[in-house]
């Protein structure tokens, strides 16, 4: 009974072995690079928030710029042009690419093409922190303005922060930002050194909160719908399943819609089981 071969690492299958699995670490390395970035809570009203900052949360994409190259939130490679981050710094940035209020459609679609055309002249980075340097929020968030007085870009902007007076004053920032169409507000504490992951001292504030769910059946609609979709069942990240069917328009509910497709919704509480209470459809996520 014939032996079964054995290569050797310098065999010419040896090194086309070594060569694939080098490939193949190379390219999860490429593909799928992670940043361990700065997550908010969600305001609860209870915390003291007397001399933090505030200022408008944009509804954009998150660009974290690593020194060289600009990357979403979740670690996928962005494409601006060249003259888009001309003269951006070696250090790294985090921002939001944005362009107006209620337009993330628009700004998804350029800002994820990785053959960007037309489009990005209408899109600017909105700075918000200046990750992984010492010192306070301010001082990091100097370092930024200070590079960008020097090395101007017009697509660049420092995100305004302003210092909360109370409570009173963060209630009429908010009513001012929504009554202009915009998303909510962000709370930070100034005194706090740069950190990573969700915590307690960066607080998203909105009337109501939203969730990303995987969009794993269709279902039909009924009466003037009976020929559309008329609502999505969705799994949560808690494996919770929930069918999601307000909020689409007529030209919505007639696309086809992918399992697997990530569909941002905004909700109000939840049920004894679990299940977000007054679910609305905002967007699909794309990144």
């Amino acid at each position: 009974m014939p032996r079964p071969r054995k290569y050797s690492l310098l065999s010419i299958p040896g090194l086309l072995l070594l060569f694939l699995v080098s490939c193949a670490i190379f390219c999860s390395i490429l593909f799928a690079r992670e940043f361990a970035l700065q997550k908010a809570k969600t305001y609860t009203h209870e915390e003291d928030i007397t001399g933090w900052v505030m200022s408008e949360k944009l509804d954009g994409i998150r660009g974290y710029w690593d020194g060289k190259l600009l990357f979403s939130r979740k670690g996928m490679r962005l494409y601006p042009p060249p003259w888009f981050v001309e003269r951006f710094p070696p250090f790294a940035l985090d921002g939001e690419l944005w362009s107006k209020r209620g337009d993330f459609e628009f700004i998804q679609s350029i800002v994820l093409d990785k053959k960007p055309g037309k489009g990005w002249e209408k899109i600017s980075y909105n700075i918000f922190e200046v990750p992984n340097e010492k010192g306070d929020f301010y001082s990091r968030i100097n370092k930024a303005k200070g590079w960008f007085e020097v090395h101007p870009n017009l697509q660049v902007r420092i995100i305004p922060q302003i210092r909360v007076e109370n409570t009173s004053h963060l209630d009429r920032f908010l009513n001012e930002i929504e009554s202009m169409g915009g998303e909510g507000v962000i709370l930070k504490d100034p005194k706090m050194p740069y950190h990573t992951g969700r915590t307690p001292h960066v607080l998203k504030v909105k009337r109501f909160a939203d969730m990303e769910g995987v969009v794993i059946g269709l279902n039909k609609g009924k009466g003037k719908y009976r020929e559309m979709m008329g609502s999505l069942t969705l799994k949560l990240d808690s494996g919770i399943v929930f069918k999601l069917g307000t909020g689409f328009t007529d030209q919505m509910r007639e696309k086809k819609w992918a399992m697997g497709t990530i569909v941002t919704f905004k909700y109000y509480g939840f049920t004894k089981t679990g299940i977000p209470k007054f679910a609305s459809f905002l967007r699909v996520r794309q990144e």
